[in-house]
């Protein structure tokens, strides 16, 4: 147990968490859809990741007839490269102001912490990876979790302690302060 931090006026038994930001009883219609729109949002950021790749395999290509072939061990570059692109481009955009993905931004998604907080880059980078890792050696078993949870995380989500948001819902604004 500990006391609070307003000269000991108030005690608190929680340890000083604070309590899930999002929770799927009060507010149900953040986690509507999320899946569908997590399958859309990932095939869109594939079609981001993929584009520079495509582009450097043909200057990597190009460059071989060029240089009579020896810029063809350059292909060698290519599947480390891309992984340090991924990881470098999940990092910065959930890390960025937005908290997601090109695609979840696409399909108004937001990654969160379960406290509420916005992403980070370390955040966004673990995540992909963890995705992969997780799709790679348990392909069903990250998809049921996702329907079996109530705020609709997937296993890496859980690992984490983050959840994937519906961002198209938005918080009744509060009336604007009088200047007067």
């Amino acid at each position: 147990m500990s006391y609070g931090n307003d000269g000991g006026s108030t005690w608190r038994n929680d340890g000083g968490v604070p309590p899930h930001a999002f929770d799927p009883m009060t507010r149900p219609d953040l986690f509507r859809g999320v899946l569908t729109r997590r399958l859309f949002a990932f095939l869109i950021d594939l079609v981001v990741l993929a584009i520079p790749v495509i582009l450097a395999v043909v200057f990597i290509f190009l460059l071989g007839f060029v240089t009579f072939f020896l810029g063809w061990t350059l292909f060698g570059l290519i599947s480390p490269l891309s992984i340090i692109w991924a990881i470098v481009y999940y990092g910065a955009s959930i890390g960025g102001q937005h908290s997601a993905t090109i695609g979840m931004r696409m399909m108004d998604l937001e990654l969160r912490t379960w406290y509420g907080a916005r992403g980070y880059f370390v955040l966004g980078a673990v995540h992909a990876v963890l995705f992969w890792v997780t799709i790679s050696f348990l392909t069903p078993l990250v998809l049921l979790v996702g329907l079996i949870t109530r705020r609709r995380q997937l296993l890496h989500d859980l690992v984490l302690g983050t959840v994937v948001i519906n961002s198209s819902v938005r918080a009744p604004a509060a009336p604007a302060a009088r200047a007067y």
